[in-house]
């Protein structure tokens, strides 16, 4: 007989090759158990990678101005604040035109509380000064409509904005761009107008506020741009360009009052933007307050990180806030403080109830076992607010040491409303969750090593101490690590107990979500705070080693 060499690979039953049957077969394998994974992956990544994420950008994110004052933040980057004195007029007049279409969509006032966080007073400066823009264009209307009535007609506008000719969709389009990012929103439709290429050339302000003025009638009034009779401010933008235009040669629709208006305007006293800003408000001609604008005026900015650690983002750069400001480093340093002192004090009054519920009989430690639990079925408001009864000067626990003797009745302990209260309140809410999982893991300590331990002449403290404590470590640690995580970012219970004193940085983040709806400076306390407890976790594990922590 003679032997038979095969060459070449392996081949499975179905004629394919070993390796890439088997390589096919481990994909269709991982596949079907991302499958069965893939809600949950999709439910943490909704309900909690995608809230964090949104958390960070907001941290940074600082578009609001640029995006509610693009022509103003463009213009003012070349001012420089250090040589004294305030902005040209050119960033006045692009104020001006800014300020107005967002004055049309209510949003100036946005604008200026996310201004007003930087430097104070700026909200009232904006919400009064949009109530007063139509004043400068109004001269100008009067004159032209005294003039020839055509003038406060929109069809007459609409024809003479038009022209003739190609028309300049670039620029409808390019305002239509603006407007979209100052409304957050994607803004579809047609808008019934664009201006001649030739009177965007010859009137280019005018073109540039009546074309505020046609996108935003259009897409967002959804009115019929011919119909409507232009802003107040496209009669100021005339009246700065027919100062310096030659219509002479200008043949296009209303040619004829196009001429008559130069003739007539050309006694009138010159668009002063900056005279009117001034005028309307002294602040205006506050250096800082353009200072302010600038610093800002970027996309994404760290100023909100800064606030957070009390300091500041000025022109001359970063600054420590005064000193009557500096409290989120307190709240910081407080907020840590209590939480540690909250996990200890549960170490300390779970670690015996914990030993006790492992090593009673099983019928006894299933009946104490519910009274660990039955907190969980009382609302966390009800237990907070019943501390805050029994913890008052003239609660329960006050009245009793009185009639002890141990208090006298003029000087009653004060126990609420501070730090004590809080620890005390959150120590009681958050015990459970240290002794679960200290029992849990207490309970797999077999009795017989203690008895071992005995038997080898060790005291009951050596045996507990030597043998029995160190098994319990990855128990407390456990039930340490979920106390301190739930404590630090604590709201409802240092808010009814904590007073002044016992707040912790959760409720100013609160207070900033709510209230002062300064979201961004809530976003960096949350993420500073996210960072901390990351920070610890990985102390933890470097010191401790995680794999060390177990839930039974």
């Amino acid at each position: 007989m003679s032997d038979t060499t095969h060459s070449g690979p392996m081949l499975a039953a179905d004629g394919r090759p070993l390796k890439q049957s088997l390589n096919r077969a481990l994909r269709r394998q991982k596949l079907r158990a991302l499958l069965l994974i893939a809600p949950l992956l999709t439910f943490v990544l909704v309900t909690f990678i995608a809230p964090i994420a949104d958390m960070l950008f907001r941290s940074v994110e600082n578009q609001i101005v640029s995006e509610t004052l693009p022509s103003t933040t463009d213009v003012l980057q070349d001012w420089d604040h250090t040589a004294g004195g305030t902005p040209g007029e050119a960033v006045y007049r692009a104020l001006y035109y800014d300020l107005y279409i967002a004055a049309e969509a209510r949003l100036h006032t946005r604008l200026g509380t996310r201004l007003n966080y930087e430097y104070t007073g700026v909200s009232s400066l904006f919400r009064s000064t949009g109530r007063a823009l139509d004043d400068l264009g109004e001269p100008y209307q009067d004159i032209l409509e005294d003039l020839d009535d055509r003038w406060g007609e929109g069809a007459f506008w609409h024809s003479l904005m038009s022209g003739s000719g190609a028309p300049a969709e670039d620029v409808i389009e390019s305002h239509r761009q603006r407007l979209q990012a100052l409304e957050g929103a994607r803004l579809p439709g047609d808008i019934g107008f664009a201006p001649s290429a030739e009177i965007a050339e010859l009137l280019p302000l005018t073109t540039f506020a009546y074309s505020d003025f046609a996108v935003f009638t259009a897409l967002m009034d959804e009115d019929v741009v011919a119909e409507e009779d232009p802003w107040e401010s496209v009669y100021a933008a005339l009246a700065e360009d027919l100062r310096g235009a030659d219509v002479s040669g200008y043949a296009g629709p209303e040619a004829d009052a196009l001429q008559a208006a130069q003739s007539a305007l050309a006694t009138a006293d010159p668009v002063a933007y900056a005279a009117f800003f001034e005028e309307e408000d002294p602040d205006w001609a506050n250096p800082d307050i353009w200072a302010t604008i600038q610093t800002y005026s970027s996309e994404y900015t760290g100023g909100y990180f800064l606030n957070a650690v009390d300091l500041q983002l000025t022109p001359e750069g970063i600054e420590a806030r005064p000193e009557g400001q500096r409290i989120y480093m307190v709240l910081f340093q407080r907020t840590m403080f209590m939480s540690l002192a909250i996990t200890f004090s549960c170490i300390l009054l779970g670690y015996p109830v914990a030993w006790l519920l492992a090593n009673l009989p099983t019928a006894k430690a299933n009946l104490l076992m519910i009274l660990v639990l039955l907190p969980f079925w009382t609302s966390l408001l009800v237990r907070t607010s019943a501390w805050k009864v029994m913890l008052q000067q003239q609660g329960v626990i006050n009245d009793v040491l009185v009639w002890l003797g141990l208090v006298n009745d003029g000087a009653r302990l004060v126990m609420i409303n501070n730090q004590f209260g809080t620890i005390v309140a959150m120590t009681h809410i958050l015990l459970p969750f240290m002794i679960l999982p200290m029992y849990s893991v207490m309970q797999t300590i077999p009795p017989s090593y203690l008895r071992a331990a005995k038997s080898l002449g060790a005291t009951n403290w050596t045996a507990f101490w030597r043998v029995y404590f160190p098994q319990s470590v990855p128990g407390i640690g456990a039930g340490s690590i979920l106390v301190f995580i739930l404590a630090i970012g604590y709201y409802i219970t240092p808010e009814i107990v904590g007073g002044r004193t016992g707040t912790f940085i959760s409720n100013r983040i609160a207070y900033h979500i709510s209230s002062s709806l300064n979201w961004g400076l809530a976003a960096a306390l949350g993420a500073i705070l996210l960072a901390v407890v990351l920070l610890l976790y990985w102390a933890y594990d470097r010191i401790v080693g995680i794999d060390n922590v177990k839930l039974g």
